[in-house]
């Protein structure tokens, strides 16, 4: 029996650790991959604060380690249903079953990929996912984003104020995000836009040189050259396993404000699975922190 079960080990599920451990409650985080989450992902971070420069792993390896310190407990499994029964949790992984007074549900989101060849060897070598954390690299370089929506819009409004060229490819034969976004970009005498294209392969060595893109209408296949693209074709949250305790919004993200709390008593949810605005590594700590902080009242409740 745990006081606290935290699913995920990115930076929300830790940052809910060390809270919980500095509390003096007993912690256990299950993570199914690495452990950071998709900040180890990230050869640069500029903005976080406190910070002028580390690697997303420096980044990683330091939280752990934190927790690790405040006595947490870290194990890879992969959560499969998280069952309630008044005041005890069953966290169901494929390992073993996991009994605790709360849970904290960390489970972040990945950024929905294109699904091409070689696509994981340029992660971090000229693929970006975030152009927030990562534009500031391709200043006076060539750049492509991938989308059509209200994300991709944005990143290509901020990058067309530091790159040389801005190229927007979308799938589709117009672009979904709002006019008023794609009338700044129509203004701009670097920003480029294809329409009715895929990408349909990645060439580069060490570093993404360029990018085949395809056009779904003509079959035509043209090449690009670029430093860097962005990826912004959506984000996909992994929150069926917690159906039963949470509500899911039509995108699949948990139904949360900032209280971080789930709907189920002593079920609470940190980062970047919950409905928000922001989603940056600042305010993922943020969210482990009050939900780690709101756990403990919880549990303090209890006795």
């Amino acid at each position: 029996m745990y006081d606290i079960v935290i699913i995920g080990a990115g930076p929300a599920g830790l940052t809910a650790a060390v809270y919980g451990g500095r509390a003096e409650k007993s912690v256990l985080v299950l993570e199914k991959e690495t452990f950071g989450g998709q900040v180890t992902h990230s050869p640069k971070i500029e903005n976080y604060p406190g910070t002028l420069q580390m690697s997303g792993n420096e980044f990683a390896e330091k939280l752990v380690e934190q927790a690790l310190s405040l006595g947490a407990e870290i194990e890879l499994d992969e959560v499969t249903a998280v069952e309630t029964d008044g005041k005890i949790k069953k966290v169901i992984g494929e390992n073993a079953t996991y009994e605790a007074k709360s849970v904290i549900v960390a489970t972040g989101s990945k950024h929905r990929k294109l699904g091409v060849a070689d696509e994981e060897k340029f992660v971090g070598a000229g693929i970006s996912y975030c152009a927030v954390c990562d534009g500031a690299f391709y200043k006076d370089k060539e750049v492509a984003v991938i989308g059509g929506g209200n994300t991709a819009l944005q990143e290509a409004v901020m990058l067309s104020e530091l790159c040389k060229k801005v190229t927007l490819v979308q799938n589709l034969s117009f672009f979904t995000g709002e006019k008023k976004l794609l009338n700044q970009l129509e203004k701009k005498d670097n920003v480029e836009f294809i329409t009715s294209s895929v990408v349909c392969g990645l060439d580069g060595a060490d570093s993404l040189s360029s990018i085949r893109i395809i056009n779904t209408e003509t079959n035509e296949e043209k090449t690009i050259f670029v430093d860097g693209i962005f990826v912004a074709i959506g984000q996909v949250p992994e929150n069926e396993p917690f159906r039963s305790v949470a509500s899911l919004d039509e995108y699949g993200y948990i139904v949360s404000g900032e209280e971080c709390e789930s709907g189920t008593q002593g079920v609470f949810v940190a980062g970047d699975c919950r409905t928000k605005l922001v989603r940056q590594i600042a305010t993922a700590v943020s969210d482990g922190a009050v939900a780690a902080v709101n756990a403990c009242r919880y549990i303090d409740s209890l006795e």
